[in-house]
């Protein structure tokens, strides 16, 4: 519900604060006073657009500010939107609008969040319903018709909705995925091929161990040099342990040397730990001299094993270069390359896979339509029904109206085509409802939907309705009232009128008004620089009539009698009665 309204420097306000209330509040004053100016403020404020001539002449800055109580689903969105609400649970929403040249930027803001005008936009339909006679263009679509027939089915439409964009998103995903291995088939031969020939070469290739190649360059090494090692370990074999030459090895002397210093304990128990060590090195010198010269009886020639391994060892060489750096990564790249030939040649990605899939998806996608077309033929029965009701009050008793359901090609939003067919006079054949209806006709049907929709769950909490009953009078225009009236006991709904007998059924009466006012502009002068001078401003002004000798007197405006008597008594005439409607209204209620 919006409970406040304030307005700065906007078209012809200068400063204005509005205070709105639950039920029917109406908008009143003479043409062109500025009524609508409040309807543009409501609007821009929730993201409207804007222009230079909605700033206020001689300002650069405009702001709206509107405050709304807040509900569950608006709350819901506000914490979808990570925008914490304030402590008495209402929205603010806050526009502001500066004037550089002739272009106009504005900023709004939720709660004090900056938020763009596409989020405002989003949260303008949880907020309010504009309801206008210009707003046919928007009804005539069929596409709008088609999401107010699913907004009147309410939530079994709205559930098998969402099954319908699960079960379309299901099949445009196969068909995505059909389409893209059909066209890639080719490239999926191409690239088949080239992975069955590297796989080929690497598995020819035997390669296991990372380690493999410097592993065999050691062996490579090795057979190389089998003589000069075997030379080498002779050498080194009769220097630790055996001495062909005469002179004594190392172990020799190492074994006088454990002599001398076992004479040397006989005297000096301190000595025992070196002689320790050098008994350890000796036995150590023997054993290296033995296994030396075992090393060198082991060493053979062998000119075929050392062909094999330079053989192996180019091979690897090879692979690296092709599929490396090193032996580790051409590993690595032959199982991905195995891992990629085996999704490639998997039957569950196949052609004929992606195609029974595509098929399943299609089958249950036209199973869900049509499922949600039985639920939008019984709301359009329904709707039918209830919206000829809703007209006959409005002096439209003979009126035809179907909401005819077409088939179409399967979408996101079903496989039915929505079009509403309208025939306000009897004889006259059904069309399509922008060839039929009038404006003063079209103002009647919007009122009625209006109705029809009213206990929707989507409906917002604020109708607003612009001139709804503009070409209309006596007894439609009391049927419009209580029409209103009847939408206000759901909804809080504002609507700017001209008929009496609307505005007679308000709980809060509002009268705008233009005025003149002086205001002070600065002039350059000669002879002190600036001159404060009065100039002749226009503004609106809204004043609310809380008591019955006001709103009498907007009454009698409103009839054209101005305050002569009769016009006086007529209105308290319409006071009384409109009292009297809702007061039985309540005892039905009550009943």
């Amino acid at each position: 519900m919006l409970s406040l309204l304030q307005i700065k420097n906007f078209a012809l306000v200068d400063r204005l604060t509005l205070a709105f209330g639950q039920g029917l509040n109406v908008l009143t004053g003479e043409t062109g006073a500025g009524k609508s100016i409040i309807l543009d403020a409501i609007d821009v404020v929730l993201g409207g657009k804007v222009n230079n001539r909605l700033i206020r002449q001689g300002t650069q800055h405009a702001s709206l500010e509107a405050t709304f109580e807040g509900n569950e689903r608006v709350l819901q969105w506000l914490q979808e939107q990570e925008i914490d609400p304030l402590d008495d649970g209402t929205v603010v929403c806050l526009r502001e609008l500066s004037l550089t040249g002739v272009t106009v930027r504005s900023r709004s803001r939720i709660n004090g969040v900056l938020v763009n005008l596409q989020l405002m936009g989003q949260f303008r339909n949880l907020l309010v319903e504009i309801t206008a006679q210009g707003q046919t263009v928007q009804l005539m679509d069929a596409t709008r018709q088609r999401e107010l027939l699913d907004l009147y089915g309410g939530s079994a439409i709205l559930k098998q909705g969402k099954l319908v964009e699960s079960a379309y998103e299901i099949w445009k995903k196969a068909e995505k995925a059909l389409e893209k291995r059909k066209k890639s088939e080719q490239e999926r031969l191409q690239r088949l091929d080239l992975l069955e020939y590297q796989l080929k070469e690497l598995d020819e290739a035997q390669l296991n161990d990372p380690d493999e190649l410097e592993q065999l360059q050691q062996e490579r090494d090795r057979l190389s040099h089998v003589v000069e090692l075997q030379k080498l370990s002779y050498q080194t074999y009769q220097l630790l342990y055996q001495n062909d030459n005469g002179e004594p090895a190392i172990a020799d002397r190492l074994g006088e040397a454990e002599l001398l210093l076992t004479d040397m304990t006989e005297y000096d128990v301190e000595i025992e730990p070196l002689l320790e060590m050098v008994k350890s090195a000796l036995t150590q010198v023997v054993e290296a001299g033995q296994e030396i010269n075992g090393y060198g009886d082991r060493l053979e020639a062998d000119p075929e094993r050392l062909t094999e391994v330079e053989e192996r060892i180019n091979l690897i060489k090879r692979i690296c270069r092709k599929y490396g750096p090193d032996l580790a990564d051409a590993i690595s790249l032959h199982q991905k390359l195995s891992a990629e030939l085996d999704d490639l040649n998997d039957s569950e990605q196949s052609i004929e896979k992606l195609e029974k899939e595509f098929n399943l998806a299609y089958k249950k996608l036209l199973e869900t339509c049509q499922n949600l077309t039985v639920l939008r033929q019984k709301a359009a029965t329904k709707l039918e029904k209830q919206l000829v009701k809703e007209l006959k009050p409005l002096a439209m008793d003979k009126v035809v109206f179907v909401c005819q359901i077409t088939p179409c090609n399967p979408s996101i939003n079903g496989s039915d085509q929505v079009v509403f067919y309208f025939s306000p006079n009897p004889g006259e054949k059904i069309q399509p409802l922008s060839r039929t209806a009038s404006g003063g006709e079209m103002s009647r049907f919007l009122l009625a939907l209006k109705a029809c929709f009213a206990k929707s769950e989507k409906c917002s909490g604020t109708l607003i309705f612009d001139e709804i009953d503009a070409g209309v009078s006596g007894k439609v225009a009391q049927a419009i009232a209580e029409k209103l009236h009847n939408l206000s006991e759901t909804y809080q709904v504002l609507c700017v009128t001209h008929q009496p007998l609307v505005a007679a059924m308000a709980e809060n009466h509002f009268r705008v008004e233009k005025q003149i006012i002086e205001e002070l502009s600065k002039l350059e002068s000669e002879e002190n620089g600036q001159l404060s001078l009065p100039e002749l401003r226009t503004v609106v002004r809204v004043k609310a009539l809380e008591n019955i000798q006001t709103r009498r007197e907007e009454l009698a405006q409103l009839t054209g009698g101005h305050s002569s008597e009769d016009a006086m008594e007529f209105a308290t005439s319409l006071l009384v009665k409109a009292e009297s409607y809702r007061l039985g209204k309540q005892s039905i209620s009550n009943k």
